[in-house]
């Protein structure tokens, strides 16, 4: 298994990709049973959460139980590479896959502490995970020559799981529900977060090595995918950042503010025409969104009109790609036809990227179930497998991935959960430490008393 090597580098809105170079999975991808008859829009949300769950179950690592990075190998780094962020996401997935029974709470529960159990011996530094780790051994696999520490943006998705896990599997009286409770919170106490503002700046590192230290040099500024990493280093007991950290670090650079309209929809924050689809998703799988504001923006708004007008550039398609329309859009990060790229309105290559539209239930619930059934019934015999819909496909390039990728199959699980039931965003939000987090940070919602 290996990774995408892509890192947004948010203060010039540019990407570093390396192509994939792909060979054939173990196991293989195979092809989906996609059956002709219609379904009730219930069932077809049933069926496709139930079949992406398989990557985070059946394909999880054997020894460790972390989530592989992806299902083909890549970069020569073998079989063994999972991630972290990705992991997280799949801690969520095994949530939604017990409360629909598909799976025991038993079983779930010593699932995930073995996996829990494999953390706490395996690689971390100043208690943050590396992107990349070995799911045999938890040793660090380096990201880049110089990522080979901890990432502090992947251990924030990780986290966003465990807290929502912690809470879930809250019986007082069942021993390993109760172990896997006191593990996380042990976890969650050793990440030092003020270690990463660099000796006292105001503002959150990405990266931080032992062999490197702070040489990836990376501050951490809105607005991006990131958030969730700033509400969690607010939010910790024994290593809090200050309030200043997000308004001084976060909220501070010229990508932050936006207020322009796109395609007549106005973008509260962020880049022109809103940047990558999974900006609006991955801090959002556990953080709900709905009566969720600050001073800067109300997170509703924001990513309603963020998916909006990512949806409405692929209906007017500027560029004339194949495929594109009312039930065919979602440009996000993903493989494409030459490697791997970040898809916007501003970086369009024609590639379409499942996890975009579908993740996006929450926001825009009709025009993702037109996606969802075009996806399925129209070109589910192409781009539906074992592990539900593959990464990506272009079909001006008449290219389609063989791929699927934690990061990208996780939140559909998720994403699709919230806006039927609002499972994730009810068990995170009911941190306690969230809840004091937000407030210190000015942050309104529903859920903060």
């Amino acid at each position: 298994m290996k990774k995408i090597c892509f890192l947004l580098l948010a203060s010039s809105m540019s990407f570093i990709s390396i192509a994939q170079v792909a060979r054939p999975a173990k196991p293989p991808v195979k092809s989906g049973e996609v059956k002709p008859e219609l379904m009730s829009d219930s069932a077809l949300l049933d069926l496709v959460q139930k079949q992406t769950f398989k990557y985070f179950w059946d394909f999880a690592h054997p020894v460790s139980g972390l989530s592989r990075e992806r299902s083909n190998v890549a970069y020569d780094y073998g079989n063994e590479v999972v991630t972290s962020g990705g992991t997280g996401f799949g801690v969520m997935s095994v949530i939604v896959a017990t409360e629909r029974k598909w799976i025991t709470r038993d079983t779930a529960a010593k699932f995930l502490l073995k996996m829990v159990n494999f953390l706490l011996k395996a690689d971390s530094y100043h208690g943050a995970f590396p992107h990349w780790l070995d799911g045999a051994t938890g040793k660090t696999i380096k990201f880049s020559r110089k990522d080979d520490g901890a990432d502090l943006v992947e251990t924030s998705y990780l986290f966003e799981g465990l807290l929502c896990a912690r809470q879930y599997f809250n019986n007082p009286n069942n021993p390993v529900e109760r172990e896997l409770r006191n593990r996380i919170g042990w976890l969650w106490n050793e990440i030092e977060w003020d270690w990463f503002t660099k000796e006292g700046q105001e503002v959150l590192y990405w990266h931080w090595s032992p062999n490197n230290g702070w040489a990836m040099n990376f501050p951490v500024r809105g607005f991006n995918e990131c958030l969730i990493m700033y509400v969690l280093a607010a939010s910790s007991e024994r290593y809090p950042v200050a309030a200043s950290v997000y308004h001084r670090g976060w909220a501070q650079s010229n990508f932050f503010k936006n207020g322009k309209e796109f395609y007549g929809i106005k973008l509260p924050l962020g880049f022109d025409y809103g940047g990558p689809l999974f900006f609006s998703h991955y801090s959002f799988l556990g953080l709900d969104p709905r009566g969720l504001s600050d001073s800067y923006a109300d997170y509703w708004e924001q990513n309603r009109n963020h998916t909006l007008i990512n949806r409405e550039h692929c209906v007017r398609n500027p560029n004339s790609f194949k495929g594109y329309g009312p039930d065919c859009w979602g440009l996000t990060a993903s493989d494409t036809y030459n490697g791997y790229d970040a898809h916007s309105p501003t970086n369009d290559n024609g590639t379409i990227t499942p996890t975009a539209a579908l993740s996006a239930f929450p926001y825009t619930p009709e025009y993702s179930m037109q996606a969802l059934k075009n996806f399925y019934y129209n070109k589910g015999n192409k781009i539906f497998g074992e592990y539900g819909f593959v990464d990506a496909f272009n079909e001006t390039k008449d290219w389609t991935a063989k791929s699927y990728l934690a990061i990208d199959q996780g939140p559909i699980i998720v994403m699709i959960e919230n806006y039927r039931t609002g499972l994730l965003w009810k068990l995170f939000m009911s941190n306690p430490e969230i809840q004091r987090g937000l407030k210190k940070l000015g942050f309104k919602s529903p859920h903060v008393k």
